[in-house]
């Protein structure tokens, strides 16, 4: 069993939890940030990395993954240890300042604070309902492409109709043999700029489109080789296939949090907003997967809701009434723990 110590588990490497690492470290609190998801982003990098965000303060018009970005960059100087494509399963209480967390991978952190910043749950990729193909998931069914390369010169079958199946087609046009997109609609929830470049492609013979569903597929010597086709003009097609890409978006799931003993709102964690504090103390909950009344489900109040909870959690590890505002423009303290060299005396002289 791989055995960790920190001051703070975070649940959740979305932007609201990158952020509580910062607010933490701020403080002066080490923090292992555990999400299910092999990158950190949440919804951010999964559903949405090309999109703009337009209501993040000093970002008037950000992708997604580059507000990540930053987020991940801003954190760094506090050196928090990211445990990826691992799941919390269990919550173990020794005192108030003192839990064990427990992964699905076996993972232990001993820490002296909790904080769920997990969004809507854990994400999982909605699966292709066909029996038996799952088979051949990693092999040449693939629910998200890590390396374009390995598609290079292959002929593709690609199944969705959002941003990420529009835009991976598009990418994948470029150096695979073929590109075929299977949706059972002509009408998209992607980019209507993507959607028209793709029938652009397809009247250029660049790359193929059907409307339709998949309903069963054919394999020879263990491998994958097509798909049956239920087309939308009533004819059943077989297509040839050496990679199958399928992108029918993410699912949330709760799952083991609804099992930690937490005051529930439906699927959101009662909170106090004075601390951001579970009905468990020492278990703290930010971003959405967090109820008062007046939530907002927006990453601002998120990283408000951040900056609340890491001044109570120290106050209560460090055992101190209460903390002190110290301000990131003028604080010693504060500079030496970001590995700021410069003083307030250096930059008038300048």
């Amino acid at each position: 069993m791989k055995t960790l110590t920190t001051d703070v588990v975070i649940i959740g490497a979305g932007p609201v939890g990158l952020f509580q690492v910062f607010e933490l470290g701020l403080q002066g609190l080490k923090s292992v940030v555990i999400d299910s998801l092999p990158e950190v982003g949440g919804q951010c990098t999964e559903l949405y990395p090309d999109k703009p965000i337009y209501d993040i303060p000093a970002l008037p018009n950000a992708k997604a993954s580059q507000v990540i970005e930053n987020l991940y960059e801003q954190a760094a100087p506090f050196k928090p240890t990211f445990l990826l494509g691992e799941r919390v399963e269990d919550i173990n209480k020794l005192s108030d300042v003192s839990f064990s967390v427990t992964t699905h991978k076996n993972t232990l952190i001993h820490c002296r604070a909790v904080i769920i910043a997990a969004g809507n749950g854990a994400f999982s990729p909605v699966k292709l309902k066909i029996p038996l193909i799952d088979q051949f998931e990693d092999k040449q069914l693939f629910y998200r492409i890590n390396n374009i390369e390995h598609f290079k010169d292959k002929n593709v079958v690609v199944l969705g109709g959002g941003d990420a199946a529009l835009d991976w087609s598009l990418s994948l046009q470029k150096t695979a043999n073929s590109v075929l997109l299977i949706h059972r609609s002509t009408k998209f929830k992607a980019a209507t700029s993507s959607v028209n470049e793709m029938f652009a492609l397809c009247e250029e013979l660049k790359m193929q489109f059907l409307c339709g569903q998949v309903s069963d597929f054919q394999q020879k010597d263990n491998k994958l080789t097509g798909l049956t086709v239920n087309s939308k003009d009533g004819i059943k097609r077989r297509v040839e296939l050496d990679e199958l890409v399928i992108f029918f978006g993410m699912s949330p799931k709760i799952g083991p949090i609804a099992n930690w003993q937490l005051a529930m709102h439906q699927h959101q964690i009662k909170v106090d907003t004075q601390s951001f504090q579970t009905s468990v103390p020492g278990i703290y909950a930010v971003g959405d997967i967090n109820y008062y009344p007046g939530k907002r489900k927006l990453i601002l109040s998120g990283f408000h809701e951040t900056a609340l909870a890491a001044f109570s959690i120290a106050e209560t590890v460090l055992e101190k009434d209460r903390i002190p505002t110290l301000y990131t423009t003028t604080s010693p303290v504060v500079h030496q723990r970001m590995g700021v060299t410069h003083s307030l005396e250096s930059l008038l002289d300048d």
